[in-house]
């Protein structure tokens, strides 16, 4: 690959840059890894990219430099990315910004990737808007990754030498949660068999294979070739077994891949029931020969037709097919299932309203995520200005969705309660984004990583839009204070006695008589001046400091393998309008089962919204956020919070206002005082979390426990007035 080299780099500033990225390198191995790249059993090189744009009179180090120190690197694309003050300190360069590109306590870490598309993704991850997705968008070698991920993708055909014994928990669950049962319908059936005198080697089969499912662990199914293979048209054995055995054994194995896969951890059940039917089963049965491991030769690896060795694999959460995580691929039927109950079982015979509205809010689970994917999918493969508004539109999809149906059906029931419903979803989201997601990932990933660090600078920014959108978003709330007047729904004395107090109930400030002409005016001037400072705070990160993040994507190697995407432009693009007509479909069944529970529930409306209604569909966002923090990349946790935050404010709500100016739904900006406290003091926690660019979980602790007291601040207040 040609490297480009500026006319002068100073031979004091050379140094310590080739420095630090060999030195940042040692932590930029797949965490699937447990060992760094070069210790990987091939010849590989490091590809170092052309200058980053954005810093003048910086040049990547020479060929001939590189191959001192980046002899055993992958030939594959690197991302460098801005991190907090961890590391080696590397000498600020000056940039045309006339500012330091590289800042004072900070380095550039290299992550390595496996190509272009990759990088692509990881740049947006770091970019200011664009939501942070964790899993991979193209096709990874399968012989790239780590030993105990390669296990999860074999067919259980391969014998290993393996250490340990085989009495283990999850051995012996297999054994009350599905060896009894299936062996029970081997034995069953091998009296028939037996019984029609022409099955009599089949029944023989199914007595081996009663006693093999009983405990599989560590023995090996071979197909043996003792006499020439005779096709199973010409047996008549074959036929009676195909007649009356099989077809019951179908059903069997059928209900016990099911039962195991979906689990997803006793997926190594599904696997081996899988093939024993369409393979051990449709051999002829003095071929099927079963033997203990300690009789098979575990010298080298051999090939066998089934070797089963643990039920349960607890890494099987990383199990992807198509791109696609094992447990959204498993939740996908749980959203065709609402779909058919809820649009049919009106009268609610088989599901009560409070189960249909459960299921439908899982249902949303799957939905988020595949909305996610299609978003991370087209963003990696455009640039970014398409990418900026994909995350800006389909980004706030899911949650844009539930609150319209919310609103369309408070407004045709002639009740505000399913307004306030929504206000405490918005604020429940912000105060989760602010709070619990930071709070989480931080504990979580402090209890691995004794201290994280992060980059304090682009960490401002959010908070510095943060501090903007709740200040814009509660302001209307502010004024109606300030100006309102002040009602009181009843209120009682006794006239001419004045020792007995004058009480009044149910008092709030009401805008009657100056909404439209004072309040009305300044909600709309708001909703055009969120959606402005998004605006701004984009070509700030993007275009003109971008440097802040320090993004630089190198080039890949000119012979490095074409990646293979999991989904195209086109085909996420379908995802995601699919996804998004199922997610309002979904939407609608949970606005429609919720009038029950909001109705006749004990527990405050207000807590329903900011809890269930609010974080649920950010469950993906969570998880994404704890991976990141778990690989010591808390800057991405971090943002994945605040990512959503300012969408919820600067474009959510701007599109609520939009709504209903359209279309009148009674959609008024102003929250009740418990909103308004909770999120301003939550802001302004958050940013003094985050001035000194480091967190470790005491921190992140506080920050959970603030939002659990908050969350016993709304379980324990009186349902709002409308509801």
């Amino acid at each position: 690959m040609a490297l480009r080299k500026s006319s002068f780099v100073p031979e004091d500033l050379e140094k310590p840059r080739t420095r630090s990225v060999l030195e940042s390198t040692e932590n930029c191995f797949d965490p699937e890894n447990h060992h760094p790249p070069w210790l990987q059993g091939r010849p590989e090189r490091l590809c170092i990219g052309a200058q980053h744009p954005e810093l003048n009179g910086v040049a990547t180090p020479s060929p001939d430099a590189c191959s001192q120190h980046f002899c055993h690197f992958t030939p594959k694309c690197f991302l460098t990315v801005h991190r907090g003050a961890n590391g080696t300190s590397v000498r600020s360069t000056p940039s045309h910004f006339g500012e330091d590109g590289w800042h004072e306590g900070t380095t550039k870490t290299t992550i390595r990737v496996e190509n272009e598309v990759e990088a692509q993704r990881e740049a947006n991850n770091y970019r200011f808007g664009f939501r942070k997705w964790k899993g991979n968008v193209t096709e990874r070698p399968i012989e790239d990754r780590s030993d105990i991920v390669k296990e999860l993708y074999t067919d259980l055909s391969l014998v290993r030498p393996r250490e340990g014994s085989a009495i283990t928990v999850g051995n012996i669950a297999y054994v009350f949660l599905f060896g009894w049962w299936i062996s029970l319908f081997y034995i069953l059936i091998c009296p028939l068999m037996f019984l029609t005198i022409l099955g009599a080697p089949y029944g023989k089969l199914c007595l081996k294979m009663a006693l093999y499912l009983l405990w599989p662990f560590r023995k090996a199914i071979e197909k043996w070739f003792l006499t020439p293979p005779t096709s199973l048209q010409c047996r008549v054995s074959t036929y009676v077994w195909l007649l009356l055995g099989y077809p019951v054994l179908v059903v069997v194995h059928f209900l016990a891949c099911v039962l195991s896969w979906l689990p997803v951890f006793s997926i190594p059940v599904a696997k081996m029931n899988f093939r024993i039917l369409t393979t051990v089963l449709l051999m002829a049965p003095e071929e099927v020969h079963i033997k203990k491991q300690e009789m098979v030769n575990l010298l080298c690896e051999i090939r066998v037709t089934l070797y089963c060795c643990q039920a349960f694999n607890m890494y099987y959460y990383k199990y992807t097919i198509q791109g696609i995580n094992i447990f959204a691929l498993n939740l996908l039927p749980l959203v065709f299932m609402t779909l058919v109950l809820g649009y049919t079982d009106h009268d609610h015979i088989y599901l009560n309203s409070e189960t249909m509205f459960a299921i439908a809010i899982t249902s949303i689970i799957p939905l988020s995520y595949y909305i996610g994917m299609g978003i991370a999918s087209i963003s990696a493969q455009s640039n970014f200005a398409v990418g900026a508004v994909v995350n800006a539109t389909f980004g706030s999809i899911t949650e844009i969705t539930f609150y319209i149906t919310a609103l369309l059906r408070g407004h045709h029931a002639g009740t505000k309660c399913y307004e306030e419903i929504v206000k405490a979803a918005l604020t429940g989201t912000l105060l989760g984004c602010i709070l619990f997601i930071p709070g989480i990932c931080m504990t979580i990933g402090g209890i691995k990583h004794s201290e994280q660090r992060f980059n304090s600078r682009s960490a401002g920014v959010s908070s510095a839009l943060l501090f903007i959108s709740v200040g814009g978003v509660f302001a209307p709330t502010l004024f109606s204070k300030t100006f309102g007047n002040l009602v009181c729904e009843s209120c009682s004395n006794i006239p001419g006695n004045a020792s007995v107090p004058f009480t009044c109930k149910d008092c709030h400030y009401d805008m009657v008589g100056c909404y439209f002409s004072h309040l009305q005016p300044l909600v709309y001037t708001i909703s055009v001046l969120l959606p402005a400072s998004y605006l701004i705070g984009l070509i700030f990160t993007l275009k003109t400091h971008s440097h802040i993040y320090d993004i630089h994507i190198s080039e890949g190697h000119p012979h490095a393998s074409h990646a293979v995407v999991h989904w195209s432009r086109w085909k996420a693009l379908a995802v995601l309008i699919v996804a998004t007509a199922l997610m309002a479909c979904c939407a609608d069944l949970c606005t429609e089962n919720i009038e029950p529970i909001l109705s006749h529930s004990s527990i405050s409306q207000y807590f329903i919204g900011v809890t269930v209604l609010a974080m649920v569909p950010e469950l993906p966002e969570i998880v994404n956020g704890i991976q990141f923090a778990l690989q010591n990349n808390i800057s991405l946790s971090l943002e994945v919070g605040s990512c959503i935050a300012v969408q919820v404010t600067m474009i959510q709500i701007p599109l609520l206002i939009l709504f209903n100016a359209f279309y009148d739904v009674g959609f008024i900006l102003v929250f009740s005082d418990i909103h308004l406290w909770a999120s301003i003091f939550s802001v302004i926690l958050v940013n003094y979390i985050f001035m000194d660019g480091k967190c470790d979980y005491f921190q992140g602790t506080a920050l959970v426990v603030v939002y659990l007291i908050l969350l016993a601040l709304y379980f324990f207040a009186p349902s709002p007035r409308s509801c």
